[in-house]
């Protein structure tokens, strides 16, 4: 099983098309043909788990609302254990994240959430649902979207509680200190140059002085760095590996970082040496910037693509 920790987002998309321009403003009005709700953020990690038929469970927090109702739901149906997502009825809503597209462009987005910081006695509850659940597994993703769950305080109370599992965490740079000792890191380049204290510089010897920066900086065993259009770059601890783009057409990249960490994650739960992992991973991340939408990728997908 592989343990999911961090920020819920309920990820809605509006679609349609565009016949005109509005007579009140010069903005587009969009004839809405559909709408479809998804897991997104930290819990579309989990949909790219189930995706690869890979256990897990998620751990995180929803409100005390219909959204966050669906979450549980939709948790369910995707054979997640939600028994690590907290409801919470102190005026903390569910976090929604609509994205209105037409003709496969991404018209606008509008974001309601809660982003202060979870309280003491949460962060304590989590903790303690989080250790009961180790036994069970084989690898910790940590999923930081910064929305107020994976405060520094909070990492550096549980990173040493996962020692022996493989650590994965989704980085938000504000929080660099606090992923010391993880096992690895998949951040885009721009937030790697910010952990690092480097120019976001997309060519192959300044991104490998940036991944040996953080490996030191944060004690890790691997770093994988997403380069958009160039790829990837891993450093494995002694060598940098340069992994050149598997994407075919690029519509749309929302979550294709969850995707790379998923995969990557499964693929060295599985026994795969990281080389061969990050590749795989970068196979997924070309299926899922191939679709609209936070995507998932299947092992046929990878494997044909």
């Amino acid at each position: 099983m592989i343990i999911v920790v961090g920020d819920i987002i309920v990820d809605e998309f509006v679609m349609g098309d565009v016949y005109r321009i509005s007579p009140e403003a010069p903005v587009p009005v969009v004839n809405v043909e559909s709408v479809d709700r998804r897991l997104g953020g930290s819990a579309n990690v989990i949909r790219n788990l189930h995706a690869l038929d890979q256990a897990s469970a998620m751990f995180g927090i929803v409100g005390d609302d219909e959204p966050g109702q669906w979450v549980h739901q939709r948790l369910a149906e995707l054979d997640a254990d939600d028994y690590g997502v907290l409801t919470k009825k102190n005026n903390r809503p569910t976090a929604i994240k609509t994205r209105v597209i037409a003709r496969h462009q991404q018209v606008v987005r509008y974001d309601r959430e809660w982003t202060d910081a979870a309280r003491p006695e949460t962060q304590a509850e989590m903790e303690k649902r989080i250790v009961s659940k180790l036994a069970d597994a084989d690898a910790v993703i940590l999923s930081d979207y910064g929305k107020g769950l994976l405060t520094p305080a909070f990492l550096e109370r549980l990173i040493p509680h996962l020692n022996g599992k493989i650590i994965a965490v989704d980085p938000k740079p504000e929080h660099t200190n606090a992923y010391k000792n993880a096992t690895l890191i998949t951040p885009n380049l721009s937030e790697a140059a910010a952990m690092a204290g480097m120019d976001a510089i997309n060519e192959d010897a300044h991104v490998e002085a940036i991944a040996r920066a953080l490996h030191e900086k944060l004690n890790l065993t691997y770093t994988l760095i997403t380069r958009s259009e160039r790829g990837m770059t891993l450093f494995d601890g002694e060598k940098c590996h340069h992994i050149p783009t598997a994407a075919r057409d690029v519509f749309d990249v929302t979550g294709a970082g969850d995707t790379v960490i998923a995969v990557f994650t499964t693929c060295l739960a599985r026994g795969d040496k990281p080389l061969k992992a990050a590749q795989i991973a970068n196979l997924a991340a070309g299926v899922v910037v191939g679709k609209v939408g936070t995507a998932t990728a299947t092992w046929e997908e990878i494997e044909s693509h």
